[in-house]
C-alpha cells in the first residue's frame, strides 16, 4: 500500500537534491521521509532515504536543535557562506542575475514592477528541483486561466495539488489573498 502524502519540500543544487516528506503509513503512523538524491556521471539519479517514525520526532527535533546549537557556539563571529557564494550556481531563481529575481525587483523597482506570477511567487517562496517558485506560480495562474478572481477562492487544499506547495505555503498564499478581499470590502 502506498503511503499517503501529507506535505513535502524540496531544496537542492543542479546536481544534488534534498526532499523532505511527512507521510501517513499503511498503520496509520506519521512518519518523516529525507531523501539525498545525487546526479550521477551517467545522468541518472543515485537515491538514499531515512525515515524516522511519529514515536521517534522529538528525538529528531531535539537532536537537530542540539546540533546546531553546538554549531552556533562553536563559531560565534564566523560566516556561514551560502552555495552561490561559494560558486556552486543552481537552476533556481538565486541562480539569475539579481536584476531579474522577483524579490529584488520589488525591493528596488516596487511592486508596480511585477507581473502577477512573479507577485505569487514571493509568496511561494521557494520552489522544487524541477521547478522554481516562478514556475510554481504560473501553473497556478494557468491552472485559473490567469483570472486573479479565481485565484483568490482557491483553499489551502487546492493549492496543495501543485508539487511543490505543501499546507504552509498554500496557508501563505491563501492569507494573503484574504487580506486582499478584506481591503477591498473595507
Amino acid at each position: 500500500m502506498e503511503p499517503t502524502y501529507l506535505a513535502s519540500e524540496s531544496f537542492g543544487t543542479s546536481s544534488r537534491h534534498y526532499f523532505i516528506d511527512f507521510n501517513v503509513a499503511a498503520n496509520d503512523s506519521d512518519y518523516i521521509r529525507i531523501t539525498r538524491s545525487d546526479l550521477q556521471i551517467n545522468g541518472e539519479y543515485k537515491r538514499r532515504s531515512i525515515c524516522v517514525f511519529e514515536e521517534d520526532f522529538h528525538f529528531l527535533i531535539e537532536s537537530f536543535s542540539m546540533v546546531f546549537s553546538s554549531v552556533i557556539q562553536q563559531r560565534k563571529g564566523k560566516v556561514i557562506t551560502d552555495a552561490i557564494s561559494a560558486g556552486q550556481q543552481g537552476s533556481g531563481i538565486k541562480s539569475w542575475p539579481v536584476a531579474e529575481r522577483p524579490r529584488e525587483k520589488m525591493i528596488t523597482a516596487g511592486p508596480s514592477a511585477l507581473g502577477d506570477a512573479e507577485l505569487l511567487a514571493l509568496l511561494i517562496g521557494s520552489g522544487t528541483v524541477k521547478h522554481s517558485a516562478l514556475d510554481l506560480a504560473n501553473m497556478i495562474l494557468e491552472d485559473v486561466g490567469y483570472d486573479l478572481n479565481a485565484l483568490s477562492e482557491l483553499m489551502v487544499e487546492d493549492f496543495c495539488r501543485f508539487k511543490g506547495i505543501g499546507a504552509a505555503k498554500a496557508a501563505v498564499i491563501v492569507a494573503a489573498l484574504e487580506l486582499n478581499k478584506r481591503i477591498v470590502s473595507s
